[in-house]
């Protein structure tokens, strides 16, 4: 496997990749998705509790990728946030399991594989301002003439007695 990464250090990312993991590509995904884009700290918070099995690995996988970000980067965990967190269907285990009158039944255990990454916006901060907060303004400048309605006071939905 070769590492085509980079030399500029305003891209650099940092993974942990988790690969092979004992249970179905729905269920790690459904907390995966609550914690897309949030910072690290916040992330560990919310993994500790929430209820679902899936939270223990995912909670190893983030932990070990600001591992990596701290001792191979040298980038600090409290300005980590997890830029992409994606879940892959991984090989299925198949075994044959003995069943009445000498007949066989599947069965067909899932595996998942979990890749986090993890970037530093410490050094978006440095080059483009607030990194955090791009998102908004680009709505704000787009949307200059958007009204609101107050729907309560205006009298229309409350005219009639």
């Amino acid at each position: 496997m070769t590492n085509n990464r980079k030399k500029n250090r305003y891209t650099e990312e940092v993974y942990a990749l988790g690969q092979g993991i004992s249970m179905s590509a729905h269920k790690a995904r459904r907390v995966i998705d609550q914690i897309r884009g949030r910072s690290y700290e916040e992330t560990l918070m919310i993994l500790e509790l929430m209820p679902y099995r899936a939270c223990y690995s995912i909670f190893k996988l983030i932990y070990s990728a600001a591992a990596n970000a701290s001792y191979n980067m040298g980038f600090n965990e409290a300005s980590l946030v997890i830029s992409k967190a994606e879940v892959n269907e991984g090989t299925t285990i198949k075994k044959f399991k003995p069943r009445a009158r000498g007949r066989s039944y599947p069965i067909k255990r899932t595996t998942c594989d979990i890749k986090i990454v993890l970037k530093d916006t410490s050094l978006y901060k440095e080059r483009n301002g607030d990194f955090l907060c791009l998102k908004k303004i680009e709505w704000k400048k787009k949307y200059t003439d958007v009204t609101y309605h107050d729907s309560y006071n205006s009298g229309g939905l409350w005219d009639k007695k």
